[in-house]
């Protein structure tokens, strides 16, 4: 195993220290007069740091090799590291409570509040620390493809592995756009090598992400785990769209038919199959993760894709496996000091390995990744690893609703230290670590849309069957395919169905290629009386959890849930 700083071998700069850096230089330091005095405005010393603007994808890697220790892997891609914190920081996450976005903000564990004098206190030292580099990375970039909805973005930052993660995140712009970019509407400012200060008031810790509404910037302490950024952008838009287009942000990945043109939301967390299922042959990828349901359609709000690659293989995930070449960022992987291989299966410095990398690199991904259409239909995505949901179930409006607000998935033995059994996870709107508004109103915006557009909703459980982990077996690939299939074909539309007792779901009695015991669990469960249990026990979980919405939602959508007789 090979850690950060145990790089074997970093090529020194010898060569192109005479012309290559020297040219560098005078083209970085060429920016626009308003950029450079906006620079000047925000305390940045520029008679002595040296920025770089939109460097290219080659300089980057010069840069990171150089300084940071990274190495390219045999497949191109740029291996780096996120140093002691390998995944986000929810705990440390803060809000501004300030006039302009106070009675909007869902206040609790997850949007905590900071006071505007704390956060100016850290702003400032993120941007001394900034003014302390021999190098600034500048990204300006676009978040949204739409650009009715669209918002310009700037990242300021010490690490070409932070510039280059964000120049694959961002929508790239062209260099008319980046000419006349102008003033950004939302500033990172990322001194993630430098430590908040642990006694200023409101810290927890010397890590701090933080976002202010009212002057539209983020700043980031304590920590260089580059997808704090990217979440800093969805926490945004997830704001910024509800509240001030009107538009409905999403927590989702989405696929249109080449043949129909129909579009498809898949709500899932993690572990759930949101990204195999979107990647369809048959279908082009608008986006793995983040999106936007637009009065006019569909628009993915990122222009690359973030993936897990904990034992990826090129067998299991072909389109991510390839797309990890040039220009692409793996984080925290370990690799084959001799061959320069990714050790994809290595968790040893984090089961949380990941690569960044363009949008483009998926062959059939749709650029530009929006649609003018409306969506057909909406599927949910849950891993029930108690064996009870089935592996599919119309939804009514209602229910549709309560599963959206409810969030519904489940941990499995094996995944974390002391999960012993099942343990139920509900993360409302699917997206709770990222929630900005009161859950109620994201649930609100979906059933209006959904109404409207007469949307199609489905729950797919592409967990366990024959019961609960440890007897049953998770519900093969195939069969979770073949209906996923015939949600696009219109095949289920057409279905007889029966209701699911308990749950009250609508199952079809038959899809063609899947056996009926897969489609009703009941059949499938040896011992009745065990099935029964964990239907009780699951039903009571679902209503503990929902309690927290209860006295916000219509009774209708409080009744679409399950019942404990």
């Amino acid at each position: 195993m090979v850690h950060p700083h145990q790089t074997p071998y970093v090529t020194p700069h010898i060569l192109h220290k005479n012309y290559a850096q020297a040219f560098d230089n005078e083209f970085h330091s060429n920016l626009i007069g308003r950029d450079l005095e906006y620079f000047s405005q925000a305390g940045f010393d520029m008679d002595r740091i040296q920025l770089k603007r939109n460097a290219p994808v080659a300089q980057l890697y010069e840069d990171a090799i150089r300084n940071e220790g990274a190495i390219i892997s045999s497949s191109g891609a740029l291996i780096n590291f996120s140093g002691k914190k390998t995944g986000r920081s929810p705990k440390d996450k803060r809000i501004v409570y300030e006039e302009t976005s106070k009675d909007d903000i869902w206040w609790g564990s997850v949007n905590i509040k900071m006071d505007e004098h704390t956060f100016e206190i850290n702003r400032e030292r993120a941007i001394d620390y900034l003014n302390t580099r021999d190098n600034v990375y500048v990204f300006d970039g676009f978040a949204g493809w739409d650009p009715k909805y669209r918002i310009k973005v700037r990242v300021i930052c010490a690490r070409a592995y932070h510039a280059l993660f964000m120049n694959n995140m961002l929508i790239r712009p062209t260099e008319e756009e980046l000419a006349s970019f102008g003033e950004p509407d939302f500033i990172i400012y990322n001194a993630g090598q430098f430590p908040a200060n642990r006694f200023t008031k409101g810290m927890s810790s010397t890590t701090s992400v933080e976002i202010n509404f009212k002057r539209m910037e983020m700043v980031i302490l304590g920590t260089e785990y580059a997808g704090e950024m990217k979440k800093g952008v969805f926490s945004v838009m997830h704001y910024l769209q509800p509240v001030k287009f009107g538009q409905l942000s999403l927590h989702s990945s989405a696929n249109v038919g080449m043949e129909k043109g129909d579009v498809t939301l898949f709500f899932g967390l993690s572990g759930t199959g949101k990204t195999t299922l979107s990647a369809d042959p048959n279908r082009l990828l608008i986006g793995d993760d983040e999106h936007v349901w637009s009065d006019t359609g569909v628009f993915n709000i990122e222009g690359g894709c973030y993936a897990k690659c904990i034992n990826l293989s090129s067998e299991k995930e072909p389109e991510i496996f390839n797309a990890i070449r040039f220009g692409s960022i793996l984080e925290n992987v370990v690799y084959n000091p001799l061959s320069r291989v990714p050790d994809y299966d290595d968790v040893g410095i984090t089961e949380n390995t990941r690569c960044a990398y363009p949008i483009e690199y998926i062959p059939n991904a749709k650029i530009p990744c929006m649609v003018d259409r409306q969506p057909s239909n909406i599927i949910m995505l849950t891993c029930d690893a108690f064996g009870v949901l089935p592996p599919v179930s119309k939804l009514t409006p209602e229910q549709a609703s309560y599963h959206f607000l409810a969030g519904y998935t489940s941990k499995t033995p094996g995944t974390e230290d002391g999960v012993l059994e099942p343990i139920p996870t509900f993360s409302t709107c699917y997206s709770a670590p990222f929630i900005v508004l009161h859950p109620g109103r994201y649930a609100e915006m979906l059933a209006e849309r959904m109404s409207k557009h007469n949307v199609s909703c489905w729950l797919i459980n592409t967990g366990w069957t024959g019961g609960k982990f440890g007897t049953g077996k998770r519900c093969p690939l195939k069969y979770t395919r073949r209906i996923v299939d015939a949600v696009h074909s219109g095949e289920l539309l057409n279905s007889e169905y029966e209701t699911f007792g308990g749950f009250g779901l609508q199952i079809p009695t038959a899809v063609e290629g899947v056996p009926r015991e897969v489609l009703n669990p009941r059949l499938a469960w040896a011992d009745k009386e065990a099935f029964e249990r964990e239907v009780r026990k699951l039903a009571g979980m679902f209503q503990k959890a929902f309690k927290l919405y209860e006295s916000d939602v219509q009774e209708s959508v409080r009744l679409a849930g399950p019942r404990v007789d």
